[in-house]
């Protein structure tokens, strides 16, 4: 690993984290309110390490990030960007360090998981910090600076593939600079027609900017103690599910829009994987809802089915009623599409559509070789042979994941914290859900979690955020070498 082209992206990083701290502070300026100074404080020691970093990386133009520099970058930054995140609510009294750490990794992450029980009493640039740190994660710090990394002379493609989510990242324009420009473009049109749409439903400004910052990055911060719940009306809370789910597909799939290929959308079989558990997991809770008339309503059941369902298969975690207290098969659908998340190249987490639809091709493809041992048979995915290689790296990513999760569980139940809140704890932090159930459920928090506890799942969080293999890298000696 070259330290220097490491340190001189990660000193941009930090100038981008610490840059996007002006918007609340301008307004607790305007408002009045005691965190002004800790966003000052907080963004003065962005700038001095991002300085600092710069100083020592000789400010040398040139270079290229490889494999090495790529992982460095991608998994240091955002250990940089939650380290000075956590200052403005360390620095104003709202948190210890631990919390902070953990409220402003479960942000960049978009994860959705907090340690506040109170949320309405924190002043507004708190509230819109909250939701900034879902947004500029959403998409990836790493995804952001590649739009300005050709100035300062480094490719950047091992960065890009280290950060995008999924199977495979491929280059959706010749230079990579232009890919990150495109998909952040894409980005931000969703985000400002969401808060429009908010706003015409009878939500003001302020809350309809930060929800659409939560909701595009599927994040799941809010500025009401009862998240969604709070607005009750049907079109804030369909607008919402809409722009959940379009968050959780694929976003190279939508310069098919641009081109207008529309049927190119549906002839990519993730696509209609994602769209059919969706469907199918929705009307299969509604149906249980009605059954055992949980609910009145028919129409109330559908749109709350619908509701729940996208904000935890696109690991948003936004809620609008507390179902931990649905029936068990409702709850144990959900814990399934925790494990499934979005799809790749998505703001969703989890373990990705794709990957659950490779590993039914190959278990497909091993049972007909039992049928018929003679035959040549060719693992396919959406009518493309599959490579060894991709079919490799879907078998290493669950285990690991299977890994995690139970190593991480057993060691948080050494804590006397029951089994169920324990395991969709690290659940909903690896796929960065956000709740989980029984003690840590959908109107819970984490709070009351030890702290070693809340930097295991801040880990666990990390590693998922991006997808376990970038992580663990940080780990080996060879990583660092040249």
């Amino acid at each position: 690993m070259d330290i220097r082209i490491t340190a001189k992206i990660l000193s941009m990083i930090s100038a981008v984290v610490s840059a996007g701290m002006l918007p609340p502070l301008v307004l607790a300026i305007i408002d009045g309110t005691k965190d002004a100074l800790s966003f000052v404080l907080s963004m003065l020691a962005g700038a001095i390490l991002s300085f600092a970093l710069w100083i020592y990386s000789g400010g040398k133009t040139g270079g290229y990030a490889g494999i090495r520099e790529g992982v460095g970058v991608t998994g240091f930054s955002w250990l940089i960007a939650s380290f000075i995140g956590a200052m403005p609510y360390w620095i104003s009294g709202f948190a210890g360090y631990t919390d902070a750490f953990f409220e402003t990794m479960s942000g960049f992450t978009t994860t959705g998981a907090t340690i506040f029980s109170d949320i309405e009493s924190l002043p507004r640039g708190i509230l819109l910090w909250r939701s900034i740190t879902h947004w500029i994660g959403g998409m990836g710090i790493i995804v952001l600076s590649l739009a300005v990394l050709p100035f300062l002379g480094v490719s950047g493609m091992e960065m890009y593939k280290a950060e995008v989510p999924g199977v495979t990242a491929g280059k959706l324009t010749p230079r990579l600079h232009q890919t990150a420009a495109k998909l952040w473009g894409m980005y931000i049109a969703f985000t400002v027609t969401e808060a429009i749409l908010l706003v015409l439903g009878g939500m003001s400004v302020f809350d309809a900017v930060c929800h659409s910052f939560s909701t595009i990055a599927t994040g799941g911060f809010s500025t009401k103690n009862n998240s969604i719940a709070y607005f009750t009306s049907p079109y804030i809370q369909w607008v919402i599910i809409i722009f959940m789910f379009l968050s959780g597909v694929n976003f190279s799939l939508y310069f098919c829009v641009l081109r207008k290929d529309f049927r190119g959308i549906f002839d990519d079989g993730e696509f209609r994987g994602y769209l059919f558990l969706a469907v199918t997991s929705a009307l299969a809770i509604t149906l249980c809802l009605h059954y055992h008339r949980v609910f009145d309503e028919i129409g109330y059941i559908i749109r709350h089915s619908f509701f729940h369902v996208v904000s935890v298969m696109t690991t948003t975690g936004f809620i609008v009623e507390d179902y931990d207290l649905w029936p068990e098969f409702a709850k144990f659908i959900m814990v399934i599409l925790m494990f499934v998340g979005a799809s790749g190249g998505s703001t969703g987490g989890g373990c990705k559509v794709s990957r659950f639809m490779i590993l039914g091709c190959c278990l497909k493809a091993e049972v007909m070789k039992l049928l018929h041992p003679r035959a040549v048979i060719t693992t396919r995915f959406d009518d493309k042979p599959l490579a060894q290689e991709t079919q490799n790296s879907a078998f290493a990513f669950f285990v690991l994941y299977m890994l995690i999760l139970g190593v991480s569980t057993l060691v948080i139940t050494a804590y006397d914290i029951d089994i169920l809140t324990a395991f969709t704890g690290v659940l909903t932090c690896l796929s960065n859900v956000g709740p989980g159930l029984n003690k840590l459920g959908a109107v819970e928090n984490f709070a009351f979690l030890p702290s070693s506890v809340k930097w295991l799942l801040s880990f666990c969080m990390l590693a998922g955020r991006l997808e376990l293999f970038a992580v663990f890298l940080l780990f080996l000696p060879s990583t660092y070498k040249k």
